[in-house]
């Protein structure tokens, strides 16, 4: 298991496109990702509704935690997305 917490860079936070392409890399890993926002409830890090019900902003820190095959390289590919402001 690995886990780390980040700061969302995007402008846009976690919403529509980031949160979709985000899903989409947690799905497409294989590992079990779960991704949350402060005190709050985990999700799902693969589920895009669970992504952008986080309603996670630019500046907010989220925890991202990775169990499976490979947990530290899939944590370090999720994190450099939510460390880059690609919009």
């Amino acid at each position: 298991m690995a886990t780390r917490t980040v700061t969302i860079a995007s402008s846009h936070g976690l919403h529509a496109r980031p949160a979709k392409l985000f899903a989409e890399a947690a799905k497409n890993s294989g590992a079990d990702v779960t991704i949350v926002k402060g005190d709050g409830k985990p999700a799902n890090a693969a589920s895009i509704l669970g992504v952008i019900a986080l309603g996670a902003n630019q500046g907010d820190e989220v925890t991202l935690t990775v169990e499976g095959d490979e947990a530290e390289t899939v944590l370090e590919r999720l994190s450099a997305m939510l460390l880059e402001d690609g919009e």
